[in-house]
């Protein structure tokens, strides 16, 4: 027997346990509460440490999304060894490393570089022992200086720039032409390796 239209199905089935498989979520203000709870004693953990870890200024991805300025994973071998730290010592004042991240242009390192040491400019590291205070803990005056436990800052996406003329030099670029000159030098390297060998060895054999 078949059915058309959108006719009623027959024997129907309403004598199902459906309130044992119903979904609530009566929970909801408990668990948010805890999480709060959780949250302010971590944060008395922590001590007069910075609430979150220094991560790196990366750009978005894509072209839609490169304009902007976002936080990364960490910080490259690069960048924390041009700012004067070491890689084990990053990781113990709350800076974070990645190892697998590459630095691809050097304005993008330099931001970073000076992130890192603005932050180890305001660094304050309590020594364990008092009496005994190691070479990268802070002494005097550092330990009695008001401190903030909110972490630096990210930088503004660009700079802006006051209006002005266009100058005739501006006017006379060719970008594109400029960008496909240099794709096909990139693309061509190769190439042009391999005739300048071919002609270093026709002329050593010429000199035989």
């Amino acid at each position: 027997m078949t059915f058309g239209h959108n006719n009623a199905l027959p024997a129907n089935h309403f004598r199902k346990d459906w309130q044992r498989r119903v979904k609530t979520w009566f929970n909801q203000p408990g668990r948010k509460l805890r999480r709060r709870q959780a949250r302010k004693a971590k944060t008395a953990a922590l001590g007069a440490r910075p609430l979150t870890l220094l991560r790196p200024a990366v750009r978005a991805q894509t072209v839609r999304y490169n304009t902007k300025i976002r936080e990364g994973r960490g910080f490259t071998l690069a960048e924390i060894k041009e700012a004067g730290i070491g890689r084990k010592a990053a990781k113990g004042v709350g800076i974070v490393v990645d190892h697998r991240r590459r630095n691809l242009s050097e304005e993008g390192k330099k931001i970073n570089v000076d992130r890192l040491k603005a932050y180890k400019a305001k660094l304050v590291v309590f020594p364990r022992k008092a009496a005994k205070p190691k070479k990268a803990d802070s002494t005097g005056d550092d330990l009695t200086a008001p401190t903030t436990r909110t972490n630096l800052a990210l930088p503004p996406s660009f700079t802006h720039e006051a209006p002005r003329a266009i100058t005739a030099e501006e006017r006379n670029v060719q970008a594109y032409r400029t960008l496909r000159h240099e794709h096909a030098w990139h693309k061509n390297a190769g190439v042009r390796k391999i005739r300048q060998l071919k002609k270093e060895e026709e002329e050593a054999a010429k000199k035989k």
